[in-house]
């Protein structure tokens, strides 16, 4: 690089036993911090064994292991490394250690300036090479995604298509810091990349004598990011809790992007507010720009893909993509979708607009009757279309440790689903919620799009954090998490500019989270929140109910730092019928 730092990065090229086909080829680009000799074990001769095996096991539930084995054969192996389906296909794979991790020497500091420089000073030399004809796309998941979006935000030349699995729009709102309290999957993540950076290729280091700067950089900077993740957890003013500059600096220029653009995500994911919000903001034409939210996990993508029925896996579609818009292929991929949507408890469909125009906004309101259908909750009330007639308090309980939960299953990226489907069972996490419950639906319903719940509460204290689910209950009582969201009481001030409304109803709420822009929280007085709960594409059966189930924590999902718990007091929510608490969300009748 041009500092000095140097990348390493390993190159698949197409051929055969005679050796890399002789005439250049379009490249895709990688850019990872996982250390690119761990993840080329994804791709190793059992994993794809297994994945082979997984195939024959169909879709199958949402949850257990066949779920996750359905992973590995749903084309993430090769989708999140050096793509073997592309390769074979005439593709050269480029996968390169971001400086500071694997193999590369200099300090990483999560998608930062340095490591934008890189990306095109990497993207420049891989052009420059005898065997890339010049042209190339970016590809990759998770980080590799953010990655991915970032550099095609920087415009290089010569880039052609992205294909994006599981990439945030912001990082820092979506997971480091939701609704302004950190996440122990951020710890555990940073804690990873920092061990694996400690595991380097010695014979590759002491063949190019970069040995000691690899160890120069390590044991200058051992923690890495991880210096600037833990003060979030020890101390409530660490300025890294409120959005800033130093997160800014970070975000992908999306409206920048100007190539064709494959988004990919899932209902569960860790970043599950971002694909329908990162195809929102593309600024290109349907087609151009396309997406797939399907029923998965942080670790489990493509695990709804492949099986007869179903979308192709993801090694394909990035073949298809990528061979439309890099190789000029009439395939008809861009005819595909633009939104493909597999449906929470329903079918794929696909569609031109997210919520349809079908879709329109209802209120359901919090009321103090008796739900009757939650008798296992710290609070068994009513969600109904019509506002309270009478008001009251509702203190919510002290949280225990959850971990059959949806919010316990999103904050493990999905591994905990491997026990089972009890696993994801609401019902668990309920017991320390007020829960508001409506009657059965008497028809087959459709929730589409995003959510917003609106609460009056108090506090004893200066602080209060909120933590909300909507959930699907079925007719034997099954509690599945449909949404979730958080909310400090401090950082409740709304962003109206950047929140979507519907016919006037608030539907997204959108809040700064800056330090800016935090409201004194009194104690006793009567203050109200939006909380942003994310989109969703599901389905209710007749004979569902709705659930919406509010709680003070919500661990492992996030995590309450001592400073915070120590201002923290007795919370309420205060069901009053002139300031009513409600859900808005989106329904439509599926045509018979």
């Amino acid at each position: 690089m041009s500092d000095g730092t140097v990348l390493y990065a390993d190159i698949a090229h197409p051929g055969d036993q005679a050796g890399p086909t002789a005439a250049p080829r379009p490249a895709v680009i990688t850019f990872t911090v996982y250390n690119k000799w761990l993840v080329e074990l994804a791709e190793s001769r059992v994993v794809r064994a297994l994945g082979r095996a997984a195939g024959r096991l169909g879709a199958g539930e949402s949850a257990g292991l066949g779920r996750l084995l359905r992973t590995l054969a749903g084309g993430t192996p090769d989708a999140a490394a050096a793509n073997h389906t592309l390769v074979s296909r005439g593709y050269v794979y480029v996968l390169v250690d971001v400086r500071g991790t694997g193999a590369s020497t200099g300090e990483w500091k999560f998608l930062g300036i340095d490591e934008q420089r890189d990306y095109l000073e990497v993207i420049d030399w891989v052009r420059d090479q005898h065997w890339c004809r010049g042209d190339f796309a970016l590809a990759g998941i998770s980080y590799h995604a953010m990655a991915a979006l970032t550099a095609a935000g920087l415009r290089p030349a010569g880039l052609k298509a992205v294909f994006a699995i599981e990439g945030a729009e912001n990082a820092d709102r979506e997971i480091a810091y939701a609704g302004g309290v950190p996440s122990p999957f951020t710890l555990a993540w940073t804690s990873v990349i920092t061990a694996a950076k400690f595991l380097p290729p010695l014979p590759v280091l002491l063949r190019d004598s970069t040995l000691t700067g690899f160890l120069r950089d390590r044991l200058s900077a051992p923690l890495a990011w991880l210096d600037r993740v833990l003060p979030g957890y020890l101390r409530d003013d660490d300025p890294d809790l409120y959005r800033n500059e130093k997160w800014a600096e970070r975000w992908p220029d999306l409206e920048a992007i100007e190539v064709p653009t494959f988004l990919v995500g899932g209902w569960h994911d860790i970043f599950n507010h971002s694909p329908l919000r990162l195809y929102t903001r593309l600024d290109l034409p349907p087609g151009r720009k396309q997406v797939l939210v399907e029923d998965s996990y942080h670790f489990t993508p493509g695990s709804a893909l492949g099986a007869p029925g179903n979308p192709p896996g993801l090694d394909e579609l990035q073949c298809a993509w990528f061979n439309r818009w890099v190789e000029n292929e009439s395939n008809g991929i861009e005819h595909y979708g633009p939104i493909v949507l597999g449906q929470l408890n329903g079918e794929w469909i696909a569609q031109a607009e997210f919520p349809p125009p079908q879709a329109q906004p209802a209120r359901f309101y919090l009321t103090g009757d008796i739900g009757g259908s939650a008798a296992h909750s710290g609070y068994d009330g009513a969600l109904s279309t019509a506002a309270p007639m009478v008001g009251r308090p509702i203190t919510l309980r002290d949280n225990g440790f959850h971990l059959t939960s949806d919010n316990a299953a999103i904050a493990t990226g999905g591994l905990i689903t491997a026990f089972g489907r009890a696993t994801v069972d609401q019902r668990g996490e309920e017991k320390s919620a007020a829960t508001f419950t409506t009657v059965p639906f008497a028809a087959r319903t459709i929730i589409s799009g995003p959510m917003s719940l609106h609460l009056v509460v108090d506090t004893t204290g200066h602080e209060a954090l909120w933590v909300a689910t909507v959930s699907r209950v079925d007719s034997a009582g099954a509690s599945s998490g449909l949404a979730h969201g958080a909310l400090r009481s401090s950082l409740r001030a709304l962003d109206t500019d950047d929140s979507r409304y519907a016919d006037g109803e608030l539907i997204e709420p959108r809040h700064p989270l800056t330090a800016e822009s935090v409201q004194e929280v009194r104690p006793g007085e009567p203050h109200e929140l939006d909380i942003a709960l994310n989109a969703v594409e599901a389905v209710l059966d007749a004979g569902d109910r709705l659930r919406v189930a509010v709680r003070r924590a919500s661990f492992p999902r996030h995590v309450v730092p001592p400073g915070l718990r120590r201002i923290r007091g007795t919370q309420r929510i205060l069901l009053d019928p002139a300031r009513p608490s409600h859900l808005t969300l989106c329904l439509y009748r599926p045509q018979s």
